[in-house]
């Protein structure tokens, strides 16, 4: 009597195996696992478009497109670091050091990895050798090319048009663009003159502030003074105000680019600018730091507050030295490094112990946060945010210190995010909806502390609640590329696991693994 055999099948592709192959695929998934291993796979055109990619291109750092290569779902499952280190001829300790570090920077290596992967030179930062300039994208509307300094170079930034047009960035391009004689169709203002270098590091000056920026961008020690400084600073409050409604990716390049010619004039001006100037460059670099946490990019993030911390110093702008410490204190707290969202809170009250008032409150909001953290009892926490709401009715807004001072709604925003800390995740449930529903925040911030919400409904005991509210935050946060309200959204699905069987929860499950 013959005995019948038991069909197998490959593990890779799931088609019946020969009868004589022990193993557990078909010799082309043999091959193909083989060749995996040895370079990277062959992928279509539309694998870069995906949102996750572009978005991780925009940050010019390879270590993210890196990762998002890895993460990307036309592989069915993450590439292993071992496996693309491989592909470098890196080891996977080195892999990991570029994806969670600064950004890497020698122009061999990028031109080679990006080689490797076969990204399209359209969506590179750099130039490929023997590439034009003159790109042209896959994108029905072509990006403006905005030609910036950065780090002391000039190098051609794509801007997004959306965002141009929003910020009426286009029609200044435009306008200095006209005025060399011809319009090219991917409009680009060429470093021919030092009135459009004007142009491109300050894009809203008028037509004397362009001119009278051109004479300091060429002599620094000459003409560049406290106007200039301020011309800086408006660029910084543009951008402040843009990144709520466009998010993170779209205000980046642009703060990059100030910060880079900033950078390269502080060792030129005269000392009594000089002082002005690492000031303004203090707050936009803390505002790069803050872009960079919005992005969960916590290696860049500390980069730009250590920036603006040693420019606040040399400054001797103490109260921007507190800020930028209570700044630091939070992103431990992102990071849930308990002990250093202590005592940095507790440094930023040493360095400056008679900061202003609207900084005093929100110093003594990351304390009361901290002690929360740490299981302090409720009367001791609320001692704390009750004179953080003493010190802000002392507050007033300071032309000196912009950006500086916090809103009423800010205020009882970040006093809920203390009390879901603290264990009473209903109350600060409650403060969230009331502010929420004022319509006041910026359309990222929406996003952002209706994920808390969603945290708080979660915690407190409302699954369909808060996978609602939930939901409502994951759209936000994909428009706006806020990596930090996704990974509070994640925490919320992991809080929801005991009520997956639910239709809200489920459904909001299968949103966040879209």
């Amino acid at each position: 009597m013959t005995t019948a055999h038991q069909p197998r099948y490959c593990s890779r592709c799931g088609h019946r195996l020969a009868t004589d192959n022990p193993l557990t695929m078909c010799s082309p998934c043999q091959s193909a696992s083989v060749d995996a291993h040895a370079r990277p796979p062959a992928v279509p055109p539309e694998f870069w478009t995906l949102d996750q990619m572009r978005d991780a291109l925009a940050t010019w750092h390879m270590g993210r497109v890196i990762f998002a290569y890895r993460h990307h779902p036309y592989h069915r499952q993450t590439l292993p670091q071992e496996v693309v280190g491989t592909w470098l001829g890196l080891t996977q300790a080195q892999l990991s050091r570029i994806e969670n570090g600064h950004a890497p920077e020698e122009l061999s290596k990028l031109i080679r990895y990006s080689q490797i992967f076969g990204i399209p030179a359209e969506l590179l930062w750099f130039d490929l050798p023997g590439s034009s300039r003159d790109r042209r994208t896959a994108e029905a509307v072509p990006p403006i090319l905005l030609s910036i300094l950065l780090g002391g170079r000039e190098v051609l930034l794509p801007i997004d048009a959306e965002a141009a047009k929003a910020t009426g960035l286009d029609e200044v391009i435009g306008d200095a663009v006209a005025r060399t004689g011809d319009m090219p169709s991917s409009t680009t203002i060429s470093a021919a003159s030092s009135g459009r270098q004007a142009a491109r590091i300050l894009p809203f000056a008028g037509l004397d502030e362009i001119q009278h920026m051109a004479a300091a961008l060429d002599d620094a020690h000459r003409y560049l003074d406290g106007s200039v400084v301020g011309f800086f600073g408006q660029q910084f409050e543009r951008c402040k105000a843009d990144d709520g409604r466009l998010g993170p990716l779209r205000v980046l390049p642009m703060v990059l680019g100030v910060l880079g010619a900033i950078q390269q004039h502080t060792r030129d001006v005269r000392p009594a600018v000089r002082r002005e100037l690492l000031g303004v460059g203090a707050d936009g670099a803390e505002f790069a730091g803050w872009l960079y946490r919005d992005l969960h990019d916590p290696a860049s993030a500390a980069h730009w507050y250590d920036r603006a911390m040693e420019w606040a110093q040399e400054a001797q702008d103490a109260p921007m030295q507190a800020y930028v410490l209570v700044k630091k204190s939070q992103m431990a707290y992102d990071g849930r490094d308990l002990a250093r969202t202590l005592t940095l809170a507790e440094a930023a009250s040493r360095v400056c112990p008679a900061a202003p008032p609207s900084i005093q409150a929100e110093l003594l909001q990351q304390e009361a946060l901290a002690l929360a953290t740490h299981g302090e009892p409720l009367p001791v926490i609320e001692r704390k945010l009750d004179a953080a709401r003493v010190a802000f009715t002392e507050s007033v807004p300071d032309a000196n210190a912009s950006g500086l001072h916090i809103s009423t709604a800010t205020l009882q925003l970040r006093a809920a995010a203390v009390y879901t800390e603290a264990g009473v995740p209903d109350r600060a449930a409650g403060i969230f909806a009331d502010i929420l529903a004022g319509g006041s925040l910026s359309h990222r911030d929406t996003g952002l502390f209706g994920a808390r919400r969603a945290a708080a409904l979660a915690l407190s005991g409302h699954p369909d609640d808060a996978a609602a509210v939930g939901l409502d935050a994951l759209q936000i946060a994909r428009a706006t590329s806020s990596g930090r309200t996704t990974a509070i959204l994640s925490d919320v699905a992991r809080t929801l696991t005991p009520w997956c069987s639910r239709p809200g929860p489920r459904e909001f499950r299968e949103a966040m693994l879209a």
